[in-house]
């Protein structure tokens, strides 16, 4: 039977404090109203908080650009919206959690059919490789938005937040500008490399770190795949991660957090086989900070019976504890499970398996 005692170690780096390993995900709920956050957004994190989540990031929060949101109800980060978080960070310290926002631009990306009344920007008006859509930025839309993602870090220290994450994966604005086939910009802004192509990103880092000061944790997320293209890669090698990756923790990112669809996956099985290092695994190695693993944790049926002890094939919740004691990556955020249950983490640390509840897909249409 694993354990895992090793998930509830606690977790210290550059003044944040952790009392365990566990991370919420962000996960997109779209019910904040007008784009403003209230009492029930809150009580939402609260919950997650008393369940005694380590560290909560928040669903993505948009910076102030006229089409940085694709779905009405996504939650803005600026303006009278900073009243409903500091409403939340307030619930969440008050349960005894630690959070940060997540700070977004959902770029060109559709989810619907719903369309913001200005046009959507991205690097050279595509959504996907020959798949336009919206505008090419011009140099004055890429100064305005690395400001505003400036301006969302400053707001999220001055609220009271323990971090901010800036959402540079999956497809979206900053991922745009990292993908080769979303970036075809022959100015400074494109490349042919994606180290050529991380200077938008690199930008955006070095004005929120400038708005923050250098205590103030900062966060980058960061994915291989896109939500356009699953096989989608930006390193192919560790040499080429190093060069994508590097520049962004000289430019101020002090935790990388590492999406992929499941931990369990080698980066470069080539390299060190089918038990090798992962995504988070590797962008530890390669620039020597620490990460956030991420990619269906406690979603299968297998994962939920090795808590409680059941069977003896190696599963994914082996997987992660060796990961973990091995000290691959550092933290490791939990989704759709936390997105089901609040007590998630209480109840695995109890050892109440037998009380763990599923994701049901029925709860994305409420804040349970």
């Amino acid at each position: 039977m694993s354990t895992t005692e090793t998930l509830f170690r606690p977790f210290s780096y550059k003044g944040l404090e952790l009392k365990n390993r566990i991370v919420m995900a962000p996960m997109t709920r779209a019910m904040a109203p007008e784009g403003l956050p209230g009492a029930a957004n809150a009580e939402y994190y609260r919950r997650r908080a008393e369940g005694e989540v380590g560290l909560i990031l928040s669903e993505g929060t948009v910076i102030d650009r006229p089409a940085s949101r694709n779905l009405q109800g996504i939650p803005f980060f600026h303006g009278a919206a900073l009243e409903g978080w500091q409403q939340v960070i307030e619930a969440v310290h008050g349960a005894g959690g630690k959070m940060g926002p997540q700070i977004w631009h959902t770029g060109s990306t559709r989810a619907g059919e719903w369309e913001p009344e200005a046009p959507v920007e991205s690097p050279s008006g595509l959504v996907g490789p020959g798949d336009p859509r919206g505008t090419a930025m011009t140099e004055a839309d890429i100064e305005a938005t690395i400001a505003a993602f400036a301006k969302a870090a400053a707001d999220a220290k001055r609220l009271g937040f323990d971090v901010a994450e800036l959402h540079g994966a999956h497809g979206y604005l900053i991922d745009q500008f990292f993908w080769s086939g979303t970036n075809l910009r022959e100015d400074a802004w494109g490349g042919a490399t994606i180290a050529d192509r991380s200077r938008f990103a690199v930008e955006a880092v070095k004005a929120a770190r400038a708005a923050v000061g250098p205590d103030f944790p900062l966060i980058l997320r960061l994915s291989q795949w896109k939500q356009q293209d699953y096989a989608a890669r930006l390193a192919e090698t560790p040499q080429e991660m190093e060069q994508w990756l590097a520049p962004l923790v000289d430019a101020g990112v002090d935790i990388i957090h590492a999406s992929q669809r499941r931990f369990w996956e080698p980066e470069f099985p080539e390299l060190d086989g089918e038990e090798g290092l992962n995504f988070a695994g590797w962008a530890k190695k390669v620039t020597g900070q620490p990460t956030i693993s991420v990619g269906s944790v406690g979603l299968s049926g297998e994962f939920l019976a090795a808590f409680g002890g059941q069977g003896s094939q190696a599963t994914p919740l082996d997987q992660l504890v060796r990961r973990m004691e091995n000290e691959e990556f550092d933290l490791i955020a939990v989704g759709r499970a936390l997105l089901s249950d609040a007590d998630w983490v209480s109840k695995v640390r109890a050892g109440a398996t037998d009380q763990l509840r599923g994701f049901d897909a029925a709860d994305l249409a409420e804040l349970v």
